[in-house]
């Protein structure tokens, strides 16, 4: 295994990675069988067949289940057979009273729980899953479908927020305990499902419609049947806690791969906050894998992921083999950009409460407009200007955010204006050029040259990936300022995005924006 430094790159939002070879490595992956091809679906505009906000869901789901998904009714009929064996009911909204007003749309809470008790001994020691389960919730995401079914917005709920769980009696001694804070993991610990849809509801005043609970067990086994999930990655990320270990590239990772990935604590110095981005990205990749695998189009693909899933979840009673399918009608016409991704707004991060230790506490003003946003059946964020029209290459991720990279282009050859062009190009796909090209010292250079401070050799990197079959030189007191001498050998420039983007004031991505380009 290759050796590796810290990277020392000074951008307050981003945390100093280790340094790795130029251009990312892409492991070579395991051939896959061929997909089925996409049903063809017709014209006819899907607004069209919307009345003023009003699903015809009886017409649209049994068009859609008889012809664009499932080919026929014998098919639909053995499709929908048998999906709720197995199910383990749980009745999270028991006695519960005085809830939020239900809103627009379909409000799910997704909770992930510790669950190693159900692993074998052989996965405990692949996975680094020792010790003793927890029975708590590692993972806590509110999830909202528009009611036009055309969006859902994902918001993800840090396990160590300061709550206070409501006054509630203990599910296995009977006792009464009065309201007190918590940190929000700890209110599965005290009161299993019914308290911690009590909390959420109390914090956010969303209505919860769904509750689904998965365990280490059946995240790996959805994630095997969905074929792995594709992810990537512009630096190395290495936990030995959990043995996650990637190189910078893409990676089609297994169930227990995955499982290191949406765990891992310690790649950087985010914690938590940085384990909820890499969750929120593999939940935009399994959208991804879903709608664009053929997944969803497939009866049989579609049978066995749904088994899987409802074969090894706990659910509300209200949550079944009819949910499941509708869930996958309204998800056909899906793409990433139609899910987007947002953490609560954070006052601060290691707030210390009495009793509990440290916490994280919300920005509760920021928060309350998110909350709103999703009562409202609104989108979390605006459209983004200027979207990539249809065909354009797919931006590749990098470490460093391109606007935080300043850039000098020279022109190493005799060809007129390649200067210009290069500086436009990496102006283009985000970089703070100087906007003044010059010539080289040699006008014979055939490789394109970038030469580079090695205290920014992470932002150098960057611009190496955008410049693909560039030269990497190190110059010791070279600045701040990222040289490219334009070669011979210049096409092009890729266009790179940064692997964190600016979230805006939710912390708010759409999935396009944080999945593998294609």
């Amino acid at each position: 295994m290759h050796k590796t430094r810290p990277g020392r790159d000074r951008y307050p939002c981003c945390p100093a990675e280790v340094s790795a070879v130029p251009q990312p490595h892409r492991p070579t992956r395991p051939a896959r069988p061929p997909e089925p091809p996409r049903a063809r679906r017709g014209g006819g505009g899907g607004r069209a067949r919307r009345r003023e906000g009003r699903p015809r869901w009886g017409v649209r789901l049994a068009a859609g289940l008889s012809v664009a998904v499932l080919g026929s009714g014998a098919v639909g009929h053995a499709v929908m057979t048998g999906l709720d064996t197995g199910i383990e009911r749980v009745d999270p909204f028991k006695d519960m009273k005085n809830r939020p007003q239900a809103g627009h749309g379909i409000n799910f809470l997704l909770v992930g729980t510790d669950g190693r008790d159900k692993i074998s001994p052989e996965e405990k020691r692949e996975y680094r899953l020792g010790g003793a389960p927890c029975h708590c919730t590692d993972t806590i995401m509110l999830v909202h479908l528009s009611a036009d079914k055309e969006r859902a917005s994902v918001v993800s709920l840090p396990r160590d927020s300061y709550a206070e769980v409501p006054a509630h009696r203990d599910q296995v001694t009977g006792k009464a305990h009065k309201a007190h804070p918590v940190r929000l993991n700890a209110a599965y610990a005290e009161g299993g499902p019914n308290l911690t849809v009590r909390t959420v509801e109390n914090m956010t005043r969303v209505k919860i419609d769904h509750y689904l609970e998965v365990d280490f067990t059946s995240f790996m086994k959805t994630v095997d049947a969905m074929g792995g999930v594709e992810i990537c990655t512009a630096k190395t990320m290495r936990d030995p806690n959990t043995g996650l270990d990637l190189l910078p590239g893409t990676h089609r990772l297994t169930g227990g791969q995955a499982l290191q990935y949406v765990r891992s604590r310690h790649v950087d110095g985010a914690s938590d906050l940085g384990r909820m981005q890499r969750q929120q990205r593999f939940v935009a990749a399994l959208i991804k894998q879903a709608t664009g695998g053929g997944v969803l189009l497939n009866p049989v693909k579609f049978k066995e992921l749904s088994s899987t899933l409802l074969g090894s979840v706990r659910a509300d009673k209200g949550f079944g083999s009819e949910q499941m399918l509708a869930l996958g009608q309204a998800m056909r016409d899906f793409t990433p950009s139609s899910s987007e991704f947002a953490s609560v707004p954070i006052g601060s991060p290691s707030f210390r409460a009495k009793g509990i230790g440290s916490t994280v506490k919300w920005d509760e003003p920021k928060a309350a407009k998110l909350f709103e946003a999703l009562r409202e059946d609104r989108p979390l964020a605006p459209a983004r200007p200027g979207k990539a029209a249809a065909g354009r290459p797919a931006a590749v991720p990098v470490d460093v955010p391109p606007p935080q990279v300043r850039v000098q282009v020279e022109n190493g050859t005799r060809i007129d204006g390649l200067g210009g062009r290069v500086d436009s190009a990496l102006r283009a796909t985000g970089f703070d050029t100087t906007g003044t090209p010059g010539n080289g010292g040699g006008r014979d250079v055939k490789r394109t040259v970038i030469t580079y401070d090695p205290r920014w050799d992470r932002s150098a990197r960057s611009v190496a990936t955008a410049l693909p079959g560039s030269e990497l030189r190190a110059v010791a007191g070279q600045g701040r300022t990222v040289t490219v001498i334009a070669g011979a050998d210049y096409r092009k420039v890729v266009p790179v995005r940064a692997e964190d983007p600016y979230q805006g004031a939710f912390g708010v991505v759409s999935g396009d924006q944080v999945v593998c380009g294609t």
